[in-house]
């Protein structure tokens, strides 16, 4: 068993959510849990329907709650719980309505705005009504291709409220990868910035508005959003009538939001999460399975009261920016942060949790591990009095992370690990204040999640290596793929490696003490700083070089992180030159984004591929990793291998 590092006080037990939920199913269901987290854990997985009917309650969800607590189906998926309940997304996150602080933003370079509870409803209300002027209706795809901004909630929360569906992209995506995610979904309104800011540079993104015009023409309107602090950047806008600028629609008079209820599984939002082949997949979220689950993990999971000022570092373009701005419905404030986190190489996220007094920090492994390089000996330089929990995410948490935030940042702080995905835009293992923080671990699955680590042949295995799963359905299972003919793309993402369970496609490892570690990827999908991108993005864009006769990517476990390793076979008479590698990284960069460019760029000899002329990912990253390779015999060329085999440029 790993050090315990940290343990909470039995008055921070005793002043949680999670001791007063106890509480509250004890007496509900006659039941004595004696303050243990793995028995509540336990009755929550095997009384799963009744588990999240009654968290619906304890947690005052505002809606109508229907007397049916799940609709069965043996299909895994096709599960629905709480399937007569009603309910508006946007109506649980506008909790209050007074001057408070609802929201902060602050940029990379200290510009800071603030947006009390009563302003926050009148934008939202002047949203919607000009949503409903352009016939926006239930449904509908709404895009936004934002910086993490005020705005950007704003209109998340219109377009929530009267039920059309949210998808959005950061601006660091490319114009092609904005095309090919957006493009599948027809979104009929597009909110776009003039700019965005990032380690000092500026950028223009209305310079990319034509083409995506072009090749999206089911967008009939557009919202463009001045960056916050900035003057409107000055570009000729393509002559449209039906552009318009944000200040503009801040001019409309606000009403009192009349909140339509709808169904706990209608469509919320659609994010993406990108594959080995063919565009990114498009992950339809429903309603109430996300507000469900988020108010679950915000509460009980991770303490978050009325009164809490939450930070998470995040883009829009990733999941996380969902879970952040759900905590509203905590009725708590949330700080958002835009730009380069490590800007003129300071530590700015703590700077930040220092002045705006943060209670709940959310950050990264990928910064916790930058912040150690660059500040080793910080030893707590900040005033962090009102700091109770740091959550990390993205990648796991090396054990010297675990280390440095308890000897450099805070001594007494509930150092969270947790870990899940765009697919469940949630987590299935994350932390508790019921139980320590061993150094490395993740503290436990989350409640009324069975989840587990199967070996290949499907057996439940500990403490040693193998597939994390969850055996039981859950709300925050995707509603569907969208343009997904037959469940097929679904069906193959999830439940393709074992029968009618959950393969989630992290490979990891479930303790004695039922911690768990996190040990990156078991599929080809790639990770850095865990934002998984897809190498199809990647191919697409090498595969125009002429120079170029053939290329695989694998992702290679490295620094407590993951980094992008790109191979080149080269047509004849050609070499890989400092201008074609320059070429090719500012290719990737230019339309894919700044995330998929590589790390390593190596020209080899010849790449593995099956008897079909598949190439083989999976069979190159494990053998860059000293894995071993399964299935050999399925490779019409295993002697490829050797040309991958103890890199000299691959260690370091």
């Amino acid at each position: 068993m790993t050090k315990k590092i940290w343990q909470a006080s039995l008055n921070q037990k005793r002043n949680s959510i999670l001791n007063n939920f106890e509480k509250y199913i004890s007496e509900k269901f006659n039941k004595n849990f004696n303050g243990d987290y793995q028995k509540i854990l336990n009755w929550s997985i095997k009384n799963s329907p009744e588990f999240w009917s009654a968290f619906w309650s304890f947690s005052k969800i505002k809606g109508i709650k229907g007397n049916k607590k799940i609709k069965k189906s043996k299909i895994f998926y096709k599960n629905k719980f709480l399937p007569n309940s009603k309910l508006n997304f946007a109506e649980n996150l506008l909790t209050k309505n007074n001057n408070e602080k609802a929201i902060t933003f602050i940029s990379e370079n200290n510009y800071r705005e603030e947006r009390g509870w009563v302003k926050l409803n009148e934008n939202t209300s002047k949203l919607i009504q000009f949503l409903k002027d352009k016939k926006i209706k239930k449904k509908d795809r709404i895009a936004a291709y934002m910086p993490n901004t005020i705005e950007t909630v704003e209109a998340f929360l219109a377009t929530s409220s009267i039920g059309a569906i949210w998808s959005s992209c950061s601006p660091d995506f490319g114009v092609k990868g904005v095309i090919e995610r957006f493009s599948q979904i027809n979104p009929k309104l597009l909110f776009i910035t003039d700019q965005y800011f990032y380690n000092g540079k500026n950028i223009n993104v209305l310079v990319r508005l034509s083409e995506i015009l072009k090749k999206i023409p089911s967008i009939k309107n557009i919202v463009v959003v001045s960056y916050p602090g900035k003057k409107f950047i000055n570009y000729k806008l393509p002559f449209r009538k039906n552009i318009f600028r944000w200040n503009e629609l801040m001019k409309i008079n606000s009403r009192n939001i009349n909140f339509t209820k709808y169904d706990f599984d209608h469509e919320l939002a659609i994010l993406y999460s990108s594959g080995t082949t063919g565009k990114p997949k498009c992950i339809c979220h429903r309603t109430g399975g996300v507000l469900i689950q988020h108010k679950k993990e915000h509460q009980l999971h991770c303490d978050i009261k009325e009164g809490d000022n939450v930070f998470y570092f995040t883009t829009c373009g990733w999941m996380m920016w969902n879970w952040l701005v759900s905590v509203l419905a905590s009725k708590a404030s949330i700080v958002l942060f835009d730009g380069s986190p490590m800007f003129k190489k300071d530590d700015l996220l703590l700077k930040i949790a220092e002045k705006e007094n943060i209670t709940f920090l959310g950050i990264s492994a990928k910064y916790v591990d930058a912040l150690r390089k660059l500040k080793p000996k910080l030893k707590y330089k900040y005033n962090l009095e009102k700091l109770k929990t740091i959550c990390s995410t993205g990648s796991p948490l090396s054990n010297e992370g675990f280390k440095y935030v308890y000897q450099n940042i805070k001594k007494n702080v509930h150092l969270a690990s947790i870990s899940g995905g765009t697919d469940i835009v949630s987590c299935f293992v994350l932390g508790n204040l019921y139980q320590p923080v061993h150094v490395g671990e993740i503290q436990n699955k989350g409640l009324a999640l069975d989840v587990d680590i199967f070996n290949d042949k499907g057996k439940s295995i500990k403490n040693k290596k193998g597939e994390l799963i969850c055996k039981n359905p859950f709300p925050s299972m995707p509603l569907k793929f969208w343009n997904d003919k037959n469940d097929k793309k679904y069906r193959n993402a999830y439940f393709n490696r074992f029968s009618n369970v959950w393969h989630h496609g992290d490979f990891a490892e479930i303790k004695t003490n039922n911690g768990f570690v996190i040990h990156g990827r078991s599929d080809t999908t790639l990770n850095p700083g865990g934002v998984r991108l897809g190498t199809a993005e990647i191919y697409s864009e090498v595969e125009k070089f002429k120079e170029v006769k053939e290329s695989i990517v694998v992702g290679q476990s490295w620094d407590n992180d993951v980094r992008i390793v790109l191979f080149l076979i080269m047509n004849s008479k050609f070499y890989l030159t400092e201008d074609l590698l320059k070429r090719i990284k500012m290719q990737i960069r230019k339309n894919a984004s700044p995330r998929h460019v590589p790390s390593r760029v190596i020209v080899v000899n010849d790449i593995p591929r099956t008897k079909s002329g598949k190439i083989v990912e999976l069979a190159v990253k494990n053998t860059i990793e000293g894995n071993k390779i399964k299935n050999k015999e399925a490779l019409a060329n295993p002697d490829a291998l050797r040309y991958f085999m103890n890199l000299k440029e691959l260690s370091n």
